[in-house]
């Protein structure tokens, strides 16, 4: 695989930034990546592990002279970070993003935007619940989909050559338009860490859970609940409150199918529940079909410990 940027610099060093590098340097797709970190613990722990070729100590260091920068912070940082680095692109790069709301970043970002330079924002949509510059692997993308959410106005060749990129790191890519794409997201990924949360929740206020109950029956639905549940609370704070409406309006839809089979169960209504579990297994078992999961018991992932 040759180089597609020269210099690459990934501001924010947690899960998606440090898989990118390790996939970046499996493919050799880089020259030279730069990390930055906004805590100078984060920024140490990456010169530890021989996260990036090199870290820098400013945001100002870590863009100076690079093709392609990385935006790989919490959403609400986003502005901030922008307005911090726009000053020092190099004429001609690339601004991509990884956040998981689109509408929100766009308006914080375009702004500081230089007229000449690119801002191609993009959602690769793989995870894991573990955070932080330890946490990544060169596998995270493969075989998983990137969306990409042009703005108005953008270069064909630097869209088109972000999506490459991407694919070079073993994503799947797909463009999008903004909107769909934070509704698509309020469906598949926000409403499920929403009530992820809400049920640890709920078992945390009932006082029905110990810890050694959750350690000896962690092999049920629970675990999974748990383990989405443990995401970055700074992430998804940021989430919920720039991605509101579609996360409103999916909620709201969610509450009506859950009073629906609220009342299947309180009547005795089985054939309602039945067809309705035999329709949303099929929606799971097309998942497995789409290479996304598998049906093994842990669901095809594998422990970090």
């Amino acid at each position: 695989m040759s180089v597609m940027y020269n210099r690459v610099a990934l501001i924010g060093l947690g899960l998606i930034a440090s898989s990118m590098f390790w996939a970046m340097k499996r493919r050799r797709v880089a020259g030279h990546v730069t990390g930055y970190a906004r805590s100078a613990e984060t920024r140490q722990t990456a010169r530890e592990i021989g996260l990036c070729d090199s870290v820098a100590g400013s945001l100002e260091e870590a863009v100076k002279g690079a093709d392609l920068v990385v935006l790989a912070v919490p959403v609400g940082a986003m502005a901030q970070v922008m307005a911090g680095i726009a000053p020092h692109l190099a004429p001609g790069a690339t601004v991509i993003d990884v956040g998981s709301v689109k509408a929100a970043v766009i308006e914080a970002v375009m702004p500081h935007m230089p007229d000449n330079c690119h801002f191609v924002p993009c959602h690769p949509m793989a995870g894991t619940e573990h955070s932080g510059p330890e946490s990544g692997f060169a596998e995270l993308f493969d075989n998983r989909w990137c969306l990409i959410v042009p703005v108005q106005g953008a270069r064909p060749e630097a869209v088109a050559k972000v999506a490459r990129y991407w694919e070079a790191l073993g994503s799947m890519t797909e463009t999008m338009e903004v909107d769909h794409h934070d509704q698509v997201c309020a469906v598949v990924s926000h409403i499920p860490h929403l009530i992820a949360y809400t049920m640890v929740g709920v078992a945390d206020d009932l006082g029905r859970v110990t810890d050694e109950e959750v350690i000896k029956f962690s092999a049920t639905g629970f675990r999974d609940f748990t383990r989405i549940a443990a995401s970055d609370p700074t992430m998804w704070r940021d989430v919920f409150l720039t991605n509101k409406d579609a996360t409103l309006e999916i909620l709201g839809r969610f509450t009506e199918e859950l009073f629906a089979l609220q009342r299947a169960i309180r009547k005795g209504d089985g054939d309602h529940l039945f067809d309705y579990f035999t329709r949303t297994r099929e929606i799971r078992r097309g998942i497995i079909e789409a290479g996304q999961d598998t049906d093994a018991p842990d669901f095809g992932r594998i422990s970090k410990g």
